[in-house]
């Protein structure tokens, strides 16, 4: 089956949990996994920045994608972060990556200009990925032209999707789906916080960390014809979304506490973050997360999940 077909929906970018001896937290790993699964995820992206991809040996990097693919046994597909500073650093990650059974490898490059990026993309295609989804990321501007998108698209068959992280994502998301006929698959990462919005552009996935059953329901919902519910349970988020969304450090400290909350990692340690977590900010952490489980206990007795 064509992993693509399924991959509508929730894509979870795994947060790395460690032991309180810094080491990789493999059963609490297996055990978020197993719960995404459950939720409804469409599939999961590991290793990325949500994943402190860069204070992780290639060894660790390694671990939790193989633990990653087996514990998900098919059930949903794995999407293997190839990123890497040089191309020859990607091309060495995307193989293993292949070899470890990833159903795709995602990519994010930095763009100079139209040819050099286009050998990237030709030379990663090479390799036969399954699909190869480029990471259009892009914190001050519009990221890669979408001409050249939709050049890469009619000419590479293993370009399949593209992650939109630009400022503003919403009109990349339209212009990309109206200029490739919706045929290039599209998602959302960081712009989460414009979920109902991205909704409404017909974007295929969505990349978050963490609260599964919520995210799910909220794009069953939708999905299942009943936007303004969808929307009124998204609304009940934005208190969250607002916290975590300061840096990316602190969303992974928000949603790796919330993980040590729930029993599922043994700690909510975060390797060599950039910005603090003070004692003001696990404060409203603690009342935010407790938001997030009361909610989580709300939907499944009311069987919305």
């Amino acid at each position: 089956m064509d992993p693509l077909v399924s991959l509508r929906g929730i894509v979870t970018v795994l947060n790395t949990p460690f032991d309180t001896n810094n080491h990789l937290d493999l059963p609490g790993l297996r055990q978020n996994v197993e719960n995404a699964i459950r939720a409804g995820v469409a599939g999961f992206l590991v290793p990325a920045m949500a994943s402190e991809v860069g204070s992780l040996s290639e060894a660790e990097r390694y671990e939790l994608v193989k633990a990653t693919v087996e514990v998900s046994a098919g059930r949903v597909p794995i999407i293997g972060g190839a990123s890497a500073p040089d191309q020859a650093t990607r091309m060495e990650a995307a193989n293993t990556l292949i070899d470890l059974g990833c159903a795709g490898i995602l990519v994010s490059m930095p763009y100079e200009d139209p040819g050099s990026y286009t050998s990237h993309v030709e030379a990663l295609a090479a390799l036969d990925p399954g699909f190869l989804m480029l990471q259009d990321w892009d914190a001050n501007g519009y990221g890669i032209p979408v001409p050249l998108i939709v050049e890469l698209f009619r000419a590479i068959p293993a370009f399949k999707c593209l992650k939109v992280e630009v400022v503003p994502a919403g009109p990349k998301y339209t212009e990309v789906l109206k200029a490739t006929d919706g045929e290039l698959h599209v998602s959302g990462g960081w712009a989460v916080s414009q979920l109902i919005e991205g909704l409404d552009r017909g974007v295929h996935a969505f990349m978050p960390t963490g609260m599964h059953p919520i995210y799910c329901t909220i794009y069953n919902t939708y999905m299942a014809g009943d936007r303004e519910s969808a929307q009124q349970l998204f609304e009940r988020l934005m208190p969250v979304l607002a916290f975590s969304n300061q840096h990316l450090d602190i969303s992974i400290y928000f949603f790796k506490r919330l993980l040590h909350a729930q029993g599922i990692y043994a700690t909510d340690k975060v390797r060599s973050p950039k910005v603090s977590f003070d004692a003001i900010h696990q404060a409203n952490a603690d009342r935010l997360i407790q938001r997030v489980m009361d909610l989580e206990v709300e939907l499944a007795d009311t069987k919305w999940m």
